[in-house]
């Protein structure tokens, strides 16, 4: 069942049919995705969620498609790590990592990419094309191959090489642009109205594209029980991932699916090297000033957020604070994660535990909270940023008489760690996957 009643821009409040339009021909705003809640609430049941398949799709009657045979690799359904160890470094309580470096191309892109494409081969589009930092890249190639449609995607010339590596190798068009990700998404726009029989996901169906994230807020509250967190921290770069996961959490209560309406603090998270929004954050101001990106964080390296404001006014409206971390803060967050959670996280999601620990010290995220961070991209697509870091302990020679010299040295090591009382053995170390119904 189809329960979208068409589109609205977000700006001037005008109504549109529910085709291939992302902008307002009034006042320019962005169109977002509007659904007569009271016929969905009539039919969507958690009872009805928990047997669909364990994928985004089971939150269908939320999403801006009919289709039986959606374009589907089985994005979603990701784990929600209980991050007990990370929390007691942070000094926090409940901490939760929504970890969707597990989704099929490993990142949350695959959610709205499927969502995209399943409406792109709706409205009747044969080519799937974006313009992107990476994740959407690799996502967009992979679904229109499992589609049957042509790809073609347009990155920045100075892309991770795992980015690049796995985009192309699903067989469609790649072409490297000489510039940064704003130059490549002006391309892109220029490009819509050259090719209109193409599906650029981020540009002509954006806004059916950007629903795509709501599902974050959807699996969060399904798996803590169907109940909404206190905190969420929220890496940006466009911006929308933040927008739409305060309206999914807003749309489970709208259609009965939670029993208290939530009260979410949303706080979002950028680099040092491209953080507008927390800039405006900062000093309290409504303008997103463009800046030239330059951080290890390309995955967030949007200079020009498309979103900004709108997350922006989400974070303040919800009690949430905005925040940016240094380059080697980042790299450092990646490796506490790793170390106390065993999740290998990518640049952005170094983004937002670096944000998390600067918030938590802050007092901003507190120890009374049920916290969730999300982790939104596996850290095998930019071990770039890691090098030089990490390594091998140490190199020995073929010999029972050299193992045993170097483990000798490493437990007098270990030994005066513990008698300084920085033994980190203390922590019981527990990953655990919750979900209500199983």
């Amino acid at each position: 069942m189809d329960f979208v009643s068409g589109l609205c821009c977000r700006e001037c409040g005008r109504t549109y049919p529910a085709e291939a339009l992302h902008v307002c021909d009034f006042c320019f705003g962005p169109l977002e995705v509007t659904y007569d809640y009271d016929r969905v609430g009539s039919v969507m049941t958690r009872q009805r969620i928990e047997s669909g398949p364990r994928s985004i799709w089971r939150y269908r009657d939320l999403l801006p498609v009919a289709d039986a045979s959606p374009v589907d690799l089985g994005a979603g359904f990701t784990p929600l790590v209980r991050a007990d160890r990370l929390a007691a470094e942070l000094g926090l309580g409940e901490l939760w990592i929504k970890d969707d470096t597990a989704n099929p191309t490993g990142s949350f892109k695959d959610r709205v990419v499927s969502v995209a494409l399943t409406k792109a081969r709706q409205l009747g589009f044969k080519t799937a094309a974006c313009a992107s930092t990476g994740n959407l890249a690799n996502s967009v190639a992979a679904h229109a191959a499992r589609a049957g449609m042509d790809s073609v995607v347009l990155i920045p010339h100075d892309l991770e090489l795992a980015k690049v590596t796995m985009t192309a190798v699903y067989g469609g068009r790649v072409i490297a642009v000489e510039g940064s990700y704003d130059d490549v998404n002006r391309l892109c726009a220029e490009l819509t109205s050259e090719q209109p029989s193409w599906a650029f996901v981020n540009v002509n169906v954006r806004t059916y594209y950007a629903e795509g994230s709501k599902t974050l807020a959807f699996e969060i509250a399904e798996q803590l029980g169907w109940s909404a967190p206190d905190h969420v921290v929220v890496p940006i770069g466009s911006g929308s991932q933040l927008t739409k996961v305060a309206k999914g959490f807003g749309e489970l209560w709208k259609v009965g699916i939670l029993d208290e309406a939530p009260s979410v603090r949303i706080s979002g998270a950028q680099a040092d090297g491209c953080s507008p929004v927390a800039t405006a954050f900062s000093e309290g101001t409504d303008t997103i000033r463009p800046v030239k990106p330059h951080t290890i964080a390309k995955s967030l390296a949007i200079g020009n957020p498309a979103d900004g404001f709108y997350a922006l006014d989400a974070v303040r409206s919800s009690g949430g604070s905005c925040a940016s971390v240094t380059d080697g803060e980042i790299v450092e967050a990646i490796g506490l994660l790793a170390r106390t959670e065993g999740i290998f996280a990518e640049t952005a999601g170094g983004v937002t535990i670096a944000t998390l620990a600067k918030l938590a010290q802050q007092g901003v995220v507190r120890a009374d909270e049920r916290v969730v961070a999300l982790v939104t991209g596996h850290g095998l697509k930019t071990v770039e940023a890691l090098a030089g870091t990490v390594g091998p302990t140490v190199t020995i020679a073929p010999t029972l008489e050299a193992f045993d010299e170097v483990m000798a040295a490493s437990d007098q090591q270990c030994a005066g760690r513990a008698r300084s009382g920085v033994d980190g053995t203390a922590f019981a170390a527990e990953e655990t996957e919750t979900r209500s119904a199983r």
